[in-house]
């Protein structure tokens, strides 16, 4: 027979109590999280800077869940307790600690049980788990506040760069950083308690040489490249035109072309800007020989310098969007368009689209039911015979209407058309001449121009049939 466990006197009466489901579901949730703190800390320690989101279970879930089971053992205790003492069937004396005492031997069974469950199952689902918190579907899916930005990112060309290494990144700072914005953002997240739509320019993200230059090169030749932008007019036929140009790139050790003004070695652009940086006054540019000129606008007071931003200019002062890039309805529909996504021979196409995108509607919802039936009511109204004949197009057209909304407008984040402004380039919003206007001058009246042919050349403005894309052999 094996001999009783010398133990203190209140130990059996413990092991007698801690018998009861609360208390057991505590030992579990300790358990689990022990486990997996011991499967994760290895990670923490060997790979926490290259995984930022692992700080959010690591110091966060796993915490909680401890310290949760801890509170659950002695409330299902003391509820016990209480219970037998009102139903007065409260022990008065207490068997000694050993394998015949049956309360003893039940405890060491179920927490053997739970030790091995949560070692083989616990330990699985821990690496799954790490994995999982710092991939792009994380931060989009799981979190609802980033639902524009991670469909966005889905139709963007950097889809297979992960979110946390533009928006985290190495380095222990960095790391701390996103720890505590993690936190945070999950308080947010449950509460309800974050900004719609979320607010930009993000203050606090990586600059440019730590992102973008880590595939981009900066000071290489870009050269020069073709653009051919489709337009479609809003009469019945929907009238195609195209637009050709040549983008001056350029880049390299030359200062000519958008990169080699920017970009070259030794060229420090400075400025100050408005909160949401859509208003220049004052910019400093520095040549490679270390030559500065200040340019500035006619309202801007030196003395009230402190009251703009101050930013050394870097790649996504005009890439704004490079991964969440929102488009506006009449770019969205020329695309589609183009695409033959909505079928341009169906006339007024483009017109009826766009009055139905720029529609008011209060949820994604309400859009799913209307955007459709409202374009197929209008060919099923106005023109019953080509409706009867080719109503499969239709229906496919109002169903790439809706996705064009779905994919750029977001009404329970407040995220319309335009909310989020794209300045690379200038057609619809001041991009490059928050600079370029001929309005910022030097003290000695050089001004900041606004050349055209200095970023690009139009071989061909909103022609039928460019003769330019014909003599280069490209045809639709």
């Amino acid at each position: 027979m094996v001999e009783p466990l010398k133990t203190k006197p209140w130990l059996s009466p413990l092991i007698h109590l801690s018998n009861n489901p609360i208390s057991l579901v505590g030992m579990v949730f300790i358990t689990t999280a022990v486990v997996a703190w011991l499967f994760v800390l290895p990670v923490e320690i060997r790979e926490g800077a290259s995984r930022p989101y692992l700080g959010i279970l690591f110091f966060v879930i796993l915490p909680l869940t401890f310290f949760l089971g801890l509170a659950l053992v002695p409330l299902g205790i003391y509820l016990r307790k209480r219970s037998e003492v009102i139903r007065q069937i409260y022990p008065a004396e207490f068997p000694p600690i050993s394998w015949e005492n049956p309360d003893f031997r039940r405890l060491v069974k179920f927490l053997s049980v739970a030790t091995i469950i949560n070692v083989i199952v616990g330990g699985y689902y821990t690496h799954a788990t790490v994995t999982y918190m710092d991939s792009s579907g994380f931060c989009g899916v799981t979190c609802h506040v980033m639902k524009p930005e991670y469909t966005a990112y889905l139709d963007s060309p950097h889809v297979r760069v992960p979110c946390v290494e533009c928006h985290v990144g190495p380095g222990a700072q960095a790391q701390l950083r996103s720890k505590m914005s993690g936190v945070r953002q999950l308080v947010g997240m449950f509460t309800g308690n974050y900004p719609r739509p979320i607010p930009t320019p993000l203050k606090d993200l990586r600059p440019a040489r730590d992102t973008c230059e880590q595939c981009h090169w900066p000071q290489k030749f870009g050269g020069y490249r073709l653009n051919v932008i489709d337009k479609f007019a809003e009469d019945e036929q929907n009238t195609p035109a195209k637009t050709v140009l040549i983008m001056r790139i350029g880049g390299g050790s030359m200062t000519t072309g958008i990169h080699g003004f920017h970009m070259k070695p030794g060229v420090v652009i400075e400025y100050r800007a408005t909160k949401d940086r859509q208003v220049i006054p004052w910019v400093r540019y520095t040549e490679p020989n270390g030559r500065s000129t200040e340019y500035f606008t006619e309202d801007w007071d030196p003395t009230k310098a402190d009251q703009f931003e101050y930013r050394v200019m870097d790649c996504l002062d005009c890439h704004t969007r490079p991964s969440h890039r929102f488009l506006l309805p009449h770019d969205a529909v020329d695309r589609a368009l183009a695409l033959n996504q909505i079928d341009r021979t169906l006339p007024w196409a483009k017109k009826k689209s766009l009055e139905i995108l720029q529609a008011d509607y209060r949820t994604t919802t309400e859009a799913e039911q209307k955007i459709p039936q409202a374009f197929v009511e209008f060919y099923r109204k106005q023109y019953p015979d080509l409706y009867q004949k080719r109503r499969a197009d239709i229906e496919r057209s109002a169903q790439a209407l809706l996705a064009i909304f779905k994919r750029n407008v977001f009404p329970e984040m407040n995220v319309k058309w335009g909310t989020y402004p794209d300045h690379i380039g200038h057609m619809d919003f001041p991009g490059c001449f928050r600079c370029h206007d001929d309005a910022h001058k030097s003290k000695d009246g050089r001004a900041i121009r606004q050349d055209c042919n200095a970023c690009h050349e139009l071989l061909a403005v909103e022609e039928t049939n460019p003769e330019i894309l014909a003599r280069l052999g490209i045809h639709e």
